[in-house]
């Protein structure tokens, strides 16, 4: 399977957890909560992830820690950010995009849980130039 195919399977499975969470806990609480709620869907469907993974910013040739971190990194594959906001901002799409630049991966999710429905709360954004995806 090749990684574009992976990563889009994984993210059916990665919206059907965060489905789950949403539907046992509806929107309102923080998004640490919903993470740590996430997270453990994630693990119940033996599905690899790292939570709160170090993306460090690599400015002329040089690595720096600049403190930024993926909320969600899922077999290194796709990214997953989660927010609880009243709606998306262009901001939200520029970091994600952003971030799959940085790790020259293909595919991110964006998740806002703060929302009656959660289907009206994800967007899928794709890198159009990953190196070897």
């Amino acid at each position: 399977m090749d990684i574009q195919a992976r990563s889009d399977q994984l993210s059916n499975l990665i919206i059907g957890a965060a489905i789950e969470v949403h539907r046992a806990l509806g929107p309102g609480l923080l998004e640490s909560a919903y993470e740590e709620c996430l997270a453990y869907e994630l693990q119940l469907r033996n599905i690899a992830f790292g939570r709160q993974v170090p993306l460090p910013v690599v400015y002329k040739g040089v690595r720096l820690d600049c403190g930024y971190r993926l909320d969600l990194l899922v077999e290194d594959l796709v990214i997953v950010e989660l927010k609880t906001v009243d709606a998306f901002v262009p901001i939200h799409e520029a970091q994600l995009l952003t971030y799959l630049r940085m790790r020259n991966l293909w595919l991110g999710l964006l998740i806002n849980f703060n929302t009656p429905v959660l289907k009206r709360g994800i967007k899928r954004l794709v890198n159009g130039n990953p190196n070897g995806g």
